[in-house]
């Protein structure tokens, strides 16, 4: 291969430009879990770690395959997992299936760094998401949306703890 081609495939898969024209070191994305014994959402942020999106609601059950697909496209430093706690701050009851979940994460993805996040309240906030956003009661009513959205929030507060964020 050429070395100015090879030069140029590099550049891209570390670096991005800006339609401004700034360049920018490429990160690996980080990803998060709003874990539900029958529903999970998941999302991640973007290549400069800046802006968490949601990217999909799955059946419990099928988590752990997309995230080794996903890993197959995609580098991904670490998995941050909701960690649901009631007012007091206990644990919630939903915990023990988490720490199951994890374990099977943990021997199915070894290389997959886990991280817990306090997920208290996000449900609601995504809820209210939804409603100042104007999405129809109709769409309200998608659990999938609003686990993918609280998924979205539970990242977007870990980035904003570890300030990996401007916002």
């Amino acid at each position: 291969m050429h070395k100015f081609k090879l030069f140029t495939r590099l550049y891209f898969s570390f670096f991005i430009r800006t339609q401004e024209g700034a360049v920018y070191l490429r990160m690996p994305e980080i990803i998060a879990i709003d874990f539900g014994t029958k529903r999970t959402g998941i999302a991640a942020t973007d290549p400069l770690q800046l802006v968490a999106s949601g990217l999909t609601t799955l059946p419990t059950r099928e988590v752990v395959p997309f995230l080794e697909n996903y890993l197959k496209t995609h580098e991904v430093a670490t998995c941050v997992l909701g960690q649901p706690k009631r007012h007091d701050g206990s644990l919630s009851e939903v915990e023990d299936e988490i720490k199951k979940f994890i374990a099977y994460l943990s021997k199915k993805i070894p290389s997959l760094s886990i991280e817990r996040y306090d997920e208290r309240f996000t449900s609601k906030m995504a809820f209210q998401t939804m409603l100042d956003s104007g999405i129809g009661k109709k769409k309200r009513q998608n659990k999938g949306l609003l686990d993918k959205i609280s998924a979205t929030l539970i990242l977007q507060s870990y980035l904003e703890a570890n300030n990996n964020t401007i916002l």
